[in-house]
């Protein structure tokens, strides 16, 4: 959003399967890392992250499976994702 507008998306996503829920809230994006993989899961990639709570962040992944709380995103929202938001940026998880 700028200036109170939606200036991308929605796009679709998946979200954190059961026993893994996604946290809903308001954040602030913390850090980001182009290449990231998960110290958690076997090394798994996660391109174009951007963590908004501790371990959780929007990333490309799986749009048919959902993810260990993390928002999956497609290559293309997680490029527009990655280069739109800064560290500090809020952002909102709703259901």
């Amino acid at each position: 959003m700028e200036n109170g507008k939606v200036v991308y998306g929605p796009v679709p996503i998946t979200h954190g399967r059961k026993g893994y829920p996604t946290p809903p809230g308001s954040f602030r994006v913390t850090f980001k890392n182009k290449n990231h993989k998960s110290s958690i899961f076997n090394n798994a990639p996660m391109p174009n992250s951007v963590f908004f709570n501790g371990g959780i962040a929007f990333h490309q992944g799986s749009l048919r499976e959902k993810s260990h709380g993390c928002i999956h995103l497609s290559p293309g929202a997680s490029q527009k994702y990655f280069a739109s938001l800064s560290v500090g940026d809020v952002v909102e998880v709703v259901r």
